[in-house]
């Protein structure tokens, strides 16, 4: 027996099975398998119990199962009973299957059957070997294959989609009613060895029977595991198998006996946990596992129930919530208090690692390894949505009911709950629920079945409104303040913002449109279910209860703060806190219900919350009478003609609705509306045109109801439209309307006829005032002086100027001029001008005009006047084109009235100052109008209207009073204008004084500008450093200072800062190395010394090299010496000591500091000596220096220059040959001793002949080098010691500089040889050859050049190199031909005049270089 797969019944459509019927079915459902191991431990005596006792005897439990919601545990027996327990093992019903109606009649024995989850079908197996299909709604059945072999077992896959069956030939059948995804085949995949009574299907397929071996198989039906329990004498039969909900265990069963099985995804194969032994519980029949995996119950032979406790482990949460871990991917949790239980399982089958109860304990949590799983309590609505690991670093927020916010490094993710998918994911770094608002389907709309917005902010001015069913973004709104409150209302029309400056915006989604509608916002909410919004601005409520139009907001005074908004009970009140209590402010609920009925399409609400019952009422049977005609008629009841009619009729469309009336030969019905609305002449109409048989009366109702109604006009009226006018007018009169009483007199002549009729209608139009109407009246009645009287006392003047035109020709210019004076009193003024020129009365005329500004009406008629009359108005005429701008005009009716100062004074107004001199020179005599123009520029002047004194000024050429008033006003801008226009040549000393008075008056800006100006930008810079604006002056120095301008500046400004602030300074302009070589060029050593200590000691030696110099050269050779010495050049101590023939004082220096210089000053002194002829004294010299050659050289340079030295050349090359032939092992010795003395006598060559044939290539090298047989020792050097080749280029390079072969120096070393074309002042030549080598080379001769031409005063040929090469920008290019010239000095002291001389000349040339 099963429960049919159903949500939360507990025995709806409960079958069973005996013989060839199908009466019972079992309900299975699978889950996923996680991917952890299962330890489960089964626990009977502790954590279960037998629910019901074994009998003595066979008592067989066929068949268990547990309701879907997991509430009760049904249980069959042979004798054909179902007993109920509860979850706990307590047993509730008890009732029999034998009455029940029998279903599915079958031809052959039911033997199994399954109820796969999600299906409305049965499955069950049949001992023909046939699988059918029986579904319950239909109540058919059919089969889905058939086998030769009877079924013994059925299981469905975890899915339900696929089953499998097991037949009593072994054979193991596979059947899919959808694609699972697995993708297998169908058919046969398995041929066990024994009839497969236990088969399940999890992670793997199970087969177990009576051989006492458990096959774990593959999906392609091989062999994954195998149990054997065959050599276990304590072992039976396999007799029956159930797997978890989840998949992941499998328990078997047999005598006494339950042996678990866990599946291990890591390693895809099966872990035998501890069996369970149970004395005497014999053979178990039946295994049934509890849907929510928590218990599992066996039946036994016996009849006995056991149930056991399945969980993992059990906690308890905050003493309100116990969970128990039935599986790694399944846990039941319990609300302690209230009983509630919900099943939180991974639909992908991970393991859940902890689970957590959050947001005032409604919301859980849960983690596995690749999902999270989220839920509401209270609703009981679960989501699991793929999570990868993230530390638990997330943050939850559950402030909206329906999604959970999620924020994780600056994404933030929306879970809808009861959804498996994310709704939605955005990247931001502001996760505070007041700035995120979330709606989902919150209230219903027309026409949009899901609306899921989500605004949030990109930045702290930008919003972003998402939509999160199509994924794209609707709106970005950027906004100029930072924002702090966000929502949108619950329809997602309209979005509220709010920004640090409290002033609250209203964005429209659709049109993205923005206003504000509140400053100084200190609360804001919108009202639940409606688009209403209460806020606070100070002391006052602010509701807004159309949104629509924001302008209209309705305020109420208050005091203290809103704290909440509470709607509850057709009832809405803000709260709001005065100190120690809170007051309730009601809003008007008719307001609130009316928008929200309106957006919801609810109109008879609307009405209802307007308080127009009668529409609502109205809509409401109109809505009873479309549901009505729905039923009877079918399809949309809207749509049928009575109520379309009826809402023509409530949008006061009564032709529509008459048509549709009409249209459907409803004549009664539209007469009847008609009526109902009191509208009698449409319902004659209507009755009239169908030939209605109560036309008549009609008519006759109408009128007695106009009687009865005191609708006398009415009536006349009816009696006028039937031609009865004596009782029409009877009816007027007595109506008191005797003007339509003379109306149809007049339009019937046969009424003219009865005087009585007549004059009781004149004396009731008189008596009322109707005096028009009375003279008409009278002149249809030829009563014309009658009708003349009562035109002018009705002042009907038009009727009665056409009558006296015809009666009374004479009386029509008086009657005009009355007519005139009438309208004069009525103010029409315009109107009065023709009736005063009709009558000829000018004057009056004229005044109308002006009076009704009617000028040019004053005008036609003034010119028309004689002069006499009409000068008086020539002002006001003028005056008012004055006013008009239209000063043509003006001028010419001043001049005409002889106001020639008015018309000088009007000009002067309006700055047209070339017309005002001009009629000033006219009309005034002498200086007068000089000197009115200057009392006038005194007098604006006055006024501080500059700009028209300067045009006044400049008018009469009196520029210099413009500038004085400028300089007075110090409007220097001004005044330096004027001088440029007028005085060109001051404007350079104007800019100077300028700027040195600001500068008195500490306006330094101005003075600069000034400064600046005058293209004087060295006393801005004098100006800011007099003043100790030294950032000022850095700036002004950089902008328009030469090219080291600014440095100097920043070194100065360094400098008169000092210490630590100065390195600062420097090093942030990146000065401050460039200003060490400045202080140390301009002698400022303590300046320099303070500097690079601070910030750059590798500068320190420099300095005090620099010093050293500056010393020397001030002949303060003690404190040189130091210096040197400091800056570890004590070789420069001795040459300085050296080139003064301080001799003691070089060689303490030397023996101290530099022992290698020892030698040069032996050899300095020795050089003397010589020169003196000092030969013993130099001699000695030169043998404690260690170089007795020179002495020999020395000497040779004293000695006779006729020495026969052939034959000593041929006596050592003699000797040479003797010892290669007959002592070989002296060889070198001799060689070598030859060489010398070869040398010494400067026969290098032979020399150098016999080195290369000792094999003494060095040697030989040298001699050739120095007889310049340069071809021999580069053959050497290529052919026999090619190490050597590069000394041999050096020394050929030195040798062609020494004899000026630039040209064969440029195919060696090419800079050398530019240098010494440059030397020589072959520059075309070394330009053309540079050019050659690249930009940089021919920049360095190109600056070289230009050095030496613009040291010749050529700096015209300059320029022109530079126009042609370019200038150069490497500083690298600058030589220090000082220490060059020094050094050669130096040198001199040792090397002797001519190697000084020539020393000299390279240094002088490299000096003018620069």
């Amino acid at each position: 027996a099963s429960y049919c797969n159903g949500v939360d019944n507990d025995l709806n459509d409960t079958q069973y099975s005996s013989n060839n019927e199908i009466r019972i079915s079992r309900c299975s459902q699978f889950w996923r398998h996680s991917i952890l191991k299962i330890n489960w431990q089964l626990q009977h005596k502790d954590g279960g119990h037998a629910i019901k006792v074994s009998q003595d005897g066979a008592a067989k439990v066929l068949a268990l199962a547990w309701s879907p919601n997991n509430a009760k545990l049904a249980v069959v027996t042979t004798d054909r009973v179902v007993l109920l327990f509860d979850d706990t093992g307590e047993k509730k019903d008890k009732f029999s299957t034998k009455p029940a109606d029998s279903k599915f009649l079958q031809q052959s024995a039911v033997t199994c059957s399954i109820w796969p989850a999600e299906s409305h079908s049965i499955v069950y197996g049949l001992a023909d070997g046939k699988i059918r299909l029986a579904n319950t709604k239909t109540n058919k059945s059919q089969t889905i294959y058939g086998t030769d072999s009877c079924v013994i077992s059925l299981c469905p896959n975890t899915s339900g989609k696929g089953i499998l069956s097991g037949h009593a030939d072994g054979s193991v059948v596979r059947y899919f009613f959808d694609d699972d995804g697995s993708g297998g085949g169908q058919g046969q995949i398995i041929k066990h060895p024994v009839p497969p009574y236990c088969l399940t299907w999890a992670a793997s397929i199970i087969v177990a029977g009576c051989d006492r071996r458990i096959y774990m198989y593959g999906n392609d039906g091989k062999v994954q595991q195998q149990f054997d329990y065959s050599k276990d004498d304590t072992e039976k039969e396999f007799t029956v198998s159930a797997s978890s909900p989840s998949g992941q265990t499998v328990v078997v069963g047999s005598f006494d006996r339950l042996r678990v099985y866990n599946w291990s995804p890591r390693r895809a194969t099966w872990d035998e946990s501890k069996a369970k032994n149970i004395t005497n519980l014999y053979t178990i029949t039946a295994l049934s596992w509890k849907k929510d995996g928590s218990r599992l119950v066996a039946g036994t032979l016996c009849g006995g129930v056991e149930l056991f406790d399945c969980c993992l482990r059990r906690s308890v949460y905050k003493n309100k919530f116990e969970m128990t871990y039935v599986g790694p991917s399944q846990v039941i949790v319990k609300n302690l208090i209230s009983g509630a239980r919900v099943v939180l399982k991974s639909h992908y089958g991970y393991e859940i690692d902890k689970v957590r109860i959050m947001g005032k304990d409604r919301y859980l949590v849960g983690h596995t390894t690749d999902t999270l799983l989220l839920g509401d309590l209270t609703n009981n609505k679960l989501s699991e949505v793929p999570w990868q690991g993230t530390g638990g670093n997330e943050k939850f927020f559950f402030e909206n009911e329906n999604v959970c916010m999620i924020f994780n490094a600056g994404e933030l993710s929306l879970v809808e709950y009861g959804e498996n998918e994310i709704l939605g994911m955005v990247r931001t770094e502001f996760m505070n629920p007041h700035l995120i608002s979330v709606r989902i389907n919150e209230r219903k709309q027309k026409k949009i079945d899901d609306n899921k917005k989500l605004a949030y902010l990109i930045d702290l001015k930008t919003i972003s409104i998402v939509d999160l069913v199509m994924g794209f973004t609707l709106a970005t709104v950027n906004h100029d303040s930072k924002i702090d409150w966000l929502e949108m209302n619950e329809t997602c029309h309209k979005l509220l913002f709010r920004d640090k400056k409290l002033r609250l915006n209203l964005y429209d989604i659709a049109s993205q449109n923005r206003a504000t509608i509140l400053n100084y916002c200190t609360w804001v909410q919108w009202v639940p279910l409606s688009d209403v919004v209460v806020a606070q601005n100070r002391n006052n409520l602010c509701v807004w209860y159309n949104i629509d139009a924001h302008e209209r907001v309705t305020m109420f005074p208050m005091k203290g703060d809103i704290v909440d908004l509470e709607r509850n009970n057709g009832k809405t009140d803000v709260m709001v806190s005065e100190g120690v209590t809170t007051v309730a402010y009601t809003l008007d609920e008719g307001l609130i219900e009316f928008a929200t009925a309106l957006d919801d399409g609810d109109y008879a609400r609307c009405f209802t919350a307007l308080g127009d019952v009668s529409k609502a009422r109205y809509l409401r049977s109109v809505n009873e009478l479309s549901d009505r005609l729905k039923e009877e008629m079918g399809g949309d009841g809207t749509d049928h003609s009575l109520v379309k009619a009826k809402l023509a009729i409530l949008e006061k469309d009564f032709k529509l609705a008459e048509t549709l009336y009409l249209e459907q030969g409803l004549v009664d019905e539209a007469v009847d509306m008609y009526q109902e609305l009191h509208k009698w002449e449409d319902s004659i109409a209507v009755a009239e045109m169908k030939n209605h048989s109560e036309t008549d009366n009609l008519r006759k109702s109408y009128y007695q109801w106009l009687i009865d109604t005191n609708q006398e006009e009415k009536a006349a009226e009816v009696k006028e439209q039937e031609g009865n006018y004596i009782a029409a007018v009877n009816m007027f009169m007595k109506s008191g309307l005797p003007a339509k009483a003379a109306h149809v007199a007049i339009t019937h002549p046969e009424l003219s006829s009865q005087s009585d009729i007549m004059d009781r209608i004149a004396s009731a139009l008189l008596n009322d005032g109707l005096f028009e109407k009375a003279g008409e009246l009278y002149e249809k009645t030829r009563q014309n002086q009658r009708a003349l009287e009562a035109y002018r006392k009705g002042r009907a003047y038009r009727r009665a100027v056409e009558l006296t035109r015809v009666s009374y020709p004479a009386e029509v210019t008086k009657l005009e001029e009355e007519w005139g004076d009438y309208l004069v009193s009525q103010k029409q003024l315009d109107a009065a001008i023709n009736h005063y020129i009709e009558a000829g009365c000018a004057v009056k005329a004229i005044e109308a005009a002006i009076h009704s500004r009617q000028w040019n009406k004053v005008v036609q008629i003034v010119d028309l006047q004689d002069k006499s009359i009409a000068k008086k108005y020539f002002k006001q005429i003028a005056t008012h084109f004055a006013g008009k701008k239209d000063y043509k005009m003006a001028e010419e009716y001043y001049i005409r009235g002889e106001y020639y100062r008015e018309a000088i004074d009007m000009y002067s107004h309006a700055n047209l100052w070339k017309q005002s001199h001009e009629l000033a020179r006219k009309y005034m005599k002498g200086k007068e109008a000089s000197n009115f123009y200057i009392s006038q520029a005194e007098e604006l002047k006055t006024q501080g209207k500059f700009k028209e004194a300067e045009k006044l000024y400049i008018t009469i050429h009196e520029e210099d009073l413009a500038i004085s008033m400028y300089k007075e006003q110090h409007q220097y801008d001004d005044m330096v204008r004027l001088v440029e226009v007028y005085h060109p040549d001051l404007l350079h000393e104007t800019h100077i004084h300028l700027a040195k008075e600001l500068i008195g008056n500490n306006q330094f800006r101005q003075a600069e500008h000034h400064f600046l100006e005058a293209s004087d930008w060295k006393s801005a810079v004098n100006m800011y450093r007099s003043k100790d604006m030294w950032e000022d002056a850095y700036r002004v120095a950089k902008q328009y200072g030469s090219q080291n301008a600014y440095k100097q500046v920043a070194y100065l400004w360094a400098k008169s800062m000092g210490g630590d602030s100065a390195v600062k300074l420097l090093s942030k302009f990146g000065l401050l190395e460039a200003a060490i070589d400045f202080a140390t060029e301009s002698s400022a050593f303590n300046f320099a010394f303070d500097l690079a200590k601070t910030a750059m000691t590798s500068k320190l030696p420099d300095i005090y090299l620099k010093r050293a110099m500056h010393l020397e050269d001030e002949g303060k050779f003690a404190e040189a010496e130091a210096e040197f010495i400091k800056a570890n050049k004590a070789k420069e101590a001795v040459l300085m000591y050296v080139h003064n023939q301080d001799w003691d004082s070089a060689q303490r220096v030397a023996e101290q500091h530099d022992p290698d210089s020892v030698s040069d000053v032996m050899i300095g002194q020795a050089r003397v000596a010589f020169e003196r002829k000092e030969f013993q004294r130099a001699e000695t010299f030169l043998l404690r220096a260690q170089r007795p050659e020179l002495a020999i050289k020395y000497y040779k340079i004293k000695a006779d220059p006729d020495v026969d030295t052939k034959s000593l050349e041929k006596c050592w090359q003699r000797a040479v040959e003797i010892s290669i032939k007959f002592v070989p092992d002296r060889t070198i010795d001799v060689a070598s001793i030859v060489c010398r003395r070869l040398a010494e006598i400067e026969s290098y060559l032979q020399a150098a002949d016999i080195y290369t044939n000792v094999d003494m290539f060095k040697e030989a090298i040298e001699m050739y080098v120095k007889c310049s047989a340069w071809d021999k020792a580069k053959q050497v050097a290529a052919d026999m010691a090619p190490k050597y080749k590069p000394y041999v280029d050096k020394m050929y390079s030195e040798y062609l500089k020494k004899q000026g072969k630039a040209i064969e120096m440029l195919n060696v070393d090419v800079i050398a040889g530019l240098d010494m074309l440059a030397q020589r002042g072959e520059w075309e030549k070394c330009i053309e050859n540079a050019q050659q080598q690249g930009a940089e080379v021919l920049s360095k001769y190109v600056a070289r050049f230009a050095a030496s031409l613009i040291k010749e005063g050529n700096t015209e040929r300059a320029m022109e190199l530079f126009v042609k090469y370019g200038a150069p920008a490497n500083k690298a290019y600058v030589i220090n031909g000082d220490l060059i010239a020094r050094f050669a000095l130096r040198q001199g002291s040792i090397l002797g005049i001519r190697e000084s001389v020539d020393l000299v000349l390279q240094s002088l040339q490299a000096v003018s270089a620069l």
